[in-house]
């Protein structure tokens, strides 16, 4: 199983949180939904597996509302709840000086006066009233300056905006507790940029070689691939579910939203001593990330046991293959 790699002396250094490095991909065929399977297989794949970056450590759209233009009258009404701190809509509960100036709850913790005339925000005055109009108005998302075009109900403007597609991407590395934050279209030049030890193989089909798996405590394994003009981000983990058990996760990302993602599958693969492990699945959403996959146990998930089984010398090669749906 295990094999040289093709990418050169970068493909061993690790990603941001600096432990060992390590690889990834080969071939497979087409992906289905998700399932896994264990079976007698044949001679493995031949493709050449690269280096995945290794990080040791500790290792979520939906909503109501419309769609469609404001007319002015209703963005007139609704600026009406503007925060003048935050300019933020002003929700239910509302709350207003003993002037009638309002402000949102948020921003209300923090102050000691109204920031319109300065008087006492105590004692605290509930506007029935406003709450009463604020029920009756769609409130656009946050996220309208990005391209979001829903308007909601307020009391679903919460949960809608924590999974919004518009939403500021958040950096897909795992385990490298990096902050950065920005749009689609700058992901790929922050991964290039601040975790260089990323590989990037071309091409559908690939090998994801994972090498030290014995190493102790978490550890994830990153490597990038790309092709049909898409970037995906390939992520085995290791870590302790529960209690004593250590297990591997692994799972494929798309670079780009959920929408894109429905349009590709993928399939991992396990070969060696007459022995195939398959999982076959849609990418998840960079926007989705990888832990609500592993706490659901969405993705291809075996224990050290079954690992030692695949790998050699202490490496594990994962045949990756990712290709296209039909509409």
């Amino acid at each position: 199983m295990s094999r040289p790699s093709s990418t050169g002396p970068s493909a061993n250094k690790p990603c941001s949180k600096q432990p060992p490095p390590q690889p990834q991909h080969a071939p497979s065929p087409a992906a289905p939904p998700a399932a896994a399977t264990i079976s007698a297989a044949g001679p493995g794949s031949s493709a050449v597996p690269a280096a995945a970056a290794v990080i040791s450590g500790p290792g979520g759209g939906g909503g109501g509302g419309g769609a469609g233009p404001v007319s002015p009258q209703h963005h007139e009404l609704t600026s009406l709840f503007e925060c003048p701190v935050c300019f933020d809509y002003v929700l239910p509960p509302i709350l207003q000086c003993q002037a009638g100036h309002l402000v949102c709850n948020q921003c209300r913790q923090k102050l000691s006066c109204c920031p319109t005339c300065r008087g006492a925000l105590t004692p605290s005055i509930r506007n029935l009233a406003m709450e009463k109009v604020a029920s009756a108005v769609l409130f656009p998302c946050k996220y309208a300056t990005t391209g979001c075009s829903l308007t909601l109900h307020h009391t679903e403007k919460p949960e809608h905006e924590d999974v919004c597609e518009y939403r500021p991407y958040s950096c897909p590395c795992p385990g490298a507790s990096c902050k950065w934050q920005g749009s689609l279209e700058a992901v790929m030049s922050h991964l290039m940029h601040a975790h260089k030890s990323i590989t990037t193989l071309q091409g559908e089909d690939i090998v994801f070689l994972a090498t030290d798996i014995n190493l102790p405590g978490a550890v994830d394994w990153v490597m990038m691939q790309s092709c049909f003009g898409h970037h995906f981000m390939l992520v085995l983990e290791k870590q302790e579910k529960y209690e004593g058990h250590q297990q591997f996760f692994a799972i494929v990302l798309l670079i780009g939203t959920r929408k894109q993602a429905e349009n590709f599958a993928y399939r991992l693969e396990l070969n060696g001593n007459r022995r195939r492990l398959t999982w076959e699945a849609t990418p998840r959403s960079i926007h989705d990330g990888v832990s609500a996959a592993i706490m659901n146990s969405d993705c291809l998930v075996f224990d050290t046991a079954i690992a030692h089984l695949f790998a050699d010398n202490g490496n594990l090669g994962i045949n990756v293959t990712i290709s296209t749906c039909c509409p």
